[in-house]
C-alpha cells in the first residue's frame, strides 16, 4: 500500500526535543472480517513487544512521544471510528467490540504477548481484550480512568467544541475554535492535533476523522444528551472485565485526570493485586507527561 508519509512530518523535531533515535514509522492497515478497516502505525524494527490504544476522539498519533520515548517496537492503532480505521454503521463504540477489532489485528501484526496500554476508552479496550484473549496480553497497563467513572464528564466538556458545523473551510479554522476554547497547548501543539485528527474531503472540506465529532453534532440537534460510550454499560461490563483479567494490572492515576484517590482505592479493593502508580499529568498523559510514562512502561517489560 503506499503510505501519506506526510502524517509523520512532526517527528522528527519531536525525536530532536527528547534527545532520541528516529525509529522506522509506517502506517498498517487491515480489512476485518466485515469489512471494515482497522488501521495502526508500527514504530521501531523486529516484532512489537507492547501495543498502544488511545481515548475516545483521539487516534494512534497522540502516542507518538512516547513511542519515540520507549524506544521499543510496539503498535499504536486506531480503534472503530477513529484515526484512519472505518466507522462502524451501529456506532457501538464500547470496549467490547473495539477489543473484538484489536484481537484480530494483534493475531495478524503480532507473534508474542503483547505489554498492552491503553488510556481512558483505551484501557477499558484493553482489560476487555485481556479478558477476552488472555493468550494476547502479557500485562495490562490501564492509563487514567476506571468503570466507576462517569465518562461523560469528559465528553460534556467537549460537547461546545463538537457543536455546529462537522466541516471546515481550512484547518486554521478548528485550530482558532480550540484555541479559544482552552484546548491544545502552543499553537504549534494545536496544529499538530488537529492535522492529525482531521482529513480532507473531496470537495476540500476539512472534516474531524472520528466518528464522535459527528455522533455528538447529532446528538445536540436532537437534543439528546447521550453519548456512545453510556456509563452504564461500561459499569456494567469493565468491572467483570477486569475481574476476569489474569495478567498483572497497573492502574496510572493522572494526578490532574479524571480518576480520583477515591477512584483509585475503589479499583485497588475490586481488583486485588493491582499496582496504583500516580503520575503528575493530565488525563491525556501520553502527551502530557511521556517520558514518565515510557519509563514505567518500560519497568513494566
Amino acid at each position: 500500500m503506499v503510505t501519506d508519509i506526510s502524517e509523520f512530518s512532526y517527528l522528527p523535531a519531536q525525536a530532536d526535543a527528547l534527545g532520541v533515535a528516529l525509529p522506522p514509522a509506517e502506517r498498517l492497515s487491515l480489512r476485518l472480517p466485515d469489512g471494515r478497516t482497522l488501521s495502526a502505525l508500527r514504530y521501531g524494527e523486529g516484532a512489537p513487544r507492547i501495543t498502544l490504544l488511545h481515548g475516545a476522539g483521539l487516534n494512534a498519533h497522540t502516542w507518538d512521544t512516547t513511542a519515540l520515548a520507549l524506544a521499543q517496537p510496539l503498535l499504536a492503532i486506531d480503534l472503530a471510528g477513529h484515526g484512519d480505521s472505518s466507522w462502524r454503521d451501529d456506532a457501538s463504540y464500547t470496549p467490547r467490540p473495539l477489543a473484538a477489532d484489536v484481537a484480530v489485528a494483534l493475531d495478524q501484526w503480532t507473534d508474542e504477548p503483547q505489554l498492552i496500554v491503553g488510556q481512558s476508552l483505551g484501557g477499558l479496550t484493553g482489560a476487555a481484550l485481556a479478558a477476552a484473549r488472555p493468550d494476547l496480553v502479557r500485562a495490562l497497563v490501564i492509563v487514567d480512568i476506571t468503570p466507576g467513572i462517569d465518562v461523560t464528564a469528559g465528553p460534556a466538556a467537549l460537547r461546545e467544541f463538537y457543536a455546529g458545523p462537522t466541516d471546515f473551510a481550512s484547518r486554521d479554522e478548528l485550530v482558532d475554535k480550540a484555541m479559544s476554547l482552552g484546548f491544545g497547548g502552543t499553537r504549534p501543539e494545536t496544529e499538530r492535533g488537529v492535522f492529525l485528527n482531521t482529513r480532507v474531503r473531496p470537495d476540500g472540506r476539512i472534516e474531524w476523522k472520528h466518528h464522535f465529532a459527528h455522533l455528538a453534532a447529532q446528538a445536540l440537534a436532537a437534543h439528546d444528551p447521550g453519548t456512545p460510550s453510556a456509563p452504564s454499560v461500561l459499569h456494567e461490563t469493565g468491572w467483570d472485565d477486569l475481574a476476569a483479567v489474569s495478567a498483572p494490572i497497573t492502574l496510572v492515576r493522572a494526578a490532574r485526570g479524571f480518576v480520583s484517590e477515591e477512584d483509585a482505592a475503589e479499583f485497588g479493593r475490586r481488583v486485588p493485586g493491582a499496582r496504583i502508580v500516580t503520575i503528575d499529568a493530565s488525563h491525556n498523559v501520553q502527551e502530557t507527561a511521556p517520558r514518565e510514562l515510557a519509563a514505567l512502561v518500560s519497568a513494566t517489560l
